[in-house]
């Protein structure tokens, strides 16, 4: 690496890493005040707990040898990342890296809002990291021959996924998706209504969301070249997009603009770009937006009709969010300047692209769902998941961590 292009990643890692703090901001905010805290601590808890598994194993397992299922342990212990051993390239991926690593396992907590103990989760971060986000990573974006090719057999296959979409977010919405059929609904879903506390705090994360969703998208090429341009100025349109795309439609629908709506709709158009930011160009990236904005917006209804009680719609947002940006990189994948990859159908292409999109995220649907379930299901079996009903209808920031948001009487006394 050269100066400028190490400065850049090093800017990137910083980016992604505050990310982490704005989604807890983000689903705080969407969260009731009572477990406003625990929400924050359990995506804290990610930025504490997945960094460190990350440098023992994760890094080495997710990206090293050259297999086709899972990397070795070449580099478990950090073992030659330190500078004398190549300059410090490989230490400024591992810290770029794990800044993803950190913030994938964290999303999921926006599904189990308000129930889940905080042992439970203290003990699935880890072992999800490590069991579901590492394998997938691998296969997607891990190993490489004598050529440098990567060798994970969905990247083999000929599937694109730049900087996120199928390894994180239809990972990780998917992965809710199992956490809240394990766990179950909450006391008084759907009947009771569970309105966000702190509009302002929703939106406080969401502008550090985009904040750093640009070294989200911008670092992934590994390079400041065009494709880091095309990135950036990709991120910020599908951003634009995805919320006027769902500010119009709730006013269709509901007969209102909402901040709320606006905050989702620019997540929903960030997820959907993710993977394709570096593999589209012109008005592309604004259709994928305008798509996922209409789409998550209606799609985070869902779950009353099918019953399921995800909390703060990640299913919703980021599954589906994912789905659309990574199925239509089969209609927009534009290469040439971009680089060397295979073309979408309406830019030349075949439809060998698209088949190749959509199996990568029915494997990682299906092994994400199932593994995700089966770690819940032997937690439950031997230390419980769910929050007491008393602990509950407390709160979770009395009963788990003996600490409140918001001390009202104290204000109250002062007026």
């Amino acid at each position: 690496m050269d100066g400028a292009t190490t400065a850049w990643l090093l800017v990137c890692s910083a980016l992604v890493i505050f990310m982490t703090p704005g989604l807890a901001f983000f689903y705080s905010g969407m969260d009731r005040s009572r477990n406003s805290l625990n929400m924050l601590m359990m995506n804290f808890w990610s930025l504490l707990v997945v960094p460190l598994v990350w440098a023992v194993l994760g890094y080495s397992l997710a990206f090293g040898g050259s297999g086709s299922l899972l990397g070795n342990l070449d580099s478990a212990f950090l073992s030659g990342t330190g500078i004398g051993a190549d300059q410090g390239e490989s230490l400024v991926w591992l810290v770029y890296l794990g800044a993803f690593a950190a913030i994938t396992p964290a999303l999921i907590s926006g599904a189990v809002a308000d129930r889940m103990k905080f042992s439970a989760w203290a003990v699935f971060v880890p072992l999800w990291s490590l069991l579901v986000y590492v394998p997938v990573t691998f296969w997607i974006y891990g190993g490489t021959d004598a050529d440098g090719a990567l060798t994970g057999w969905l990247a083999t296959r000929g599937s694109l996924d730049f900087a996120g979409g199928t390894a994180i977010h239809v990972n990780a919405g998917i992965a809710a998706l199992a956490a809240v059929v394990v766990l179950g609904r909450r006391k008084g879903w759907p009947s009771e209504g569970h309105p966000p506390h702190s509009m302002p705090l929703v939106m406080i994360g969401t502008a550090i969301l985009l904040f750093g969703w640009f070294g989200f998208n911008s670092g992934a090429g590994g390079l400041t070249d065009g494709v880091a341009i095309q990135a950036f100025a990709n991120t910020f349109l599908a951003a634009a997009a995805g919320g006027f795309a769902w500010a119009l439609t709730e006013r269709v629908k509901d007969g209102h603009f909402t901040n709320l709506g606006v905050a989702s709709g620019m997540v929903a158009g960030l997820v959907a770009i993710t993977p394709a930011a570096g593999f589209v160009s012109g008005m592309s990236p604004i259709w994928i937006g305008l798509a996922a904005g209409v789409v998550c917006a209606f799609a985070v209804g869902l779950k009353f009709s099918a019953g399921f009680d995800d909390s703060l719609d990640v299913v919703g947002v980021h599954m589906v969010g994912g789905l659309v940006g990574s199925l239509l990189i089969g209609l927009f994948a534009n290469p040439g300047a971009l680089g060397d990859f295979e073309a979408g159908l309406l830019n030349g292409g075949g439809a060998g692209l698209l088949l190749e999109q959509f199996i990568a995220n029915a494997v990682t649907i299906v092994f994400s769902f199932a593994v995700t379930f089966a770690i819940l299901k032997v937690l439950d079996l031997t230390m419980g998941i769910r929050a007491s009903e008393d602990d509950e209808l407390t709160g979770l920031d009395v009963s788990q961590h003996a600490e409140t948001a918001y001390n009202l009487a104290e204000s109250t006394m002062a007026r």
